[in-house]
């Protein structure tokens, strides 16, 4: 399972992603360009100190990404979808791709995408803020899978 980030705009929401991909031992592709500086601050302070477990893939385009891109679907989440999220059947090899915040993906981006997901939402609302969306579509693809990361042991609290 990959999660893709298609042309990124606010760095906190980039951090957020990158501290969830470390912690579900993910990797991430970053298709630029970004509509921030990457080593940025904003981008540092959002992910913290897990950018150093974050497996991260830069490509200069969606062309050098498609052209390179690890072998499975790529799975677009967009609102302009009809098929809910809930209803999809994951596989491990899925790419999960986000869109930009301000934009989506342009067309010849829908058309690349092996499938297309929307999270149903209230009427009236636009759309969930890309990283809670993202955290929402993996959680389930995840789960569908069984790849989760193991659960580490605890230890045992002495009143147990």
């Amino acid at each position: 399972m990959r999660l893709a980030l298609y042309q990124p705009d606010i760095a906190q929401n980039v951090g957020t992603m990158l501290r969830l991909a470390a912690c579900m031992e993910i990797s991430v592709d970053i298709i630029e360009p970004c509509g921030f500086p990457f080593g940025g601050q904003d981008l540092k302070r959002a992910v913290m100190d897990y950018a150093a477990h974050a497996d991260v893939i830069r490509y200069m385009s969606f062309e050098k990404f498609v052209k390179n891109r690890s072998k499975g679907r790529l799975v677009l989440m967009t609102t302009k979808a009809a098929t809910p999220y809930t209803g999809f059947s994951f596989r491990e090899s899925d790419i999960l791709l986000m869109g930009r915040e301000s934009a989506g993906v342009p067309d010849d981006v829908h058309q690349a995408a092996d499938h297309r997901l929307l999270i149903p939402m209230a009427t009236g609302m636009r759309s969930i803020n890309v990283a809670m969306a993202a955290a929402m579509v993996l959680g389930e693809a995840l789960r569908q899978t069984g790849t989760f990361p193991a659960l580490q042991p605890t230890e045992t609290a002495l009143n147990d």
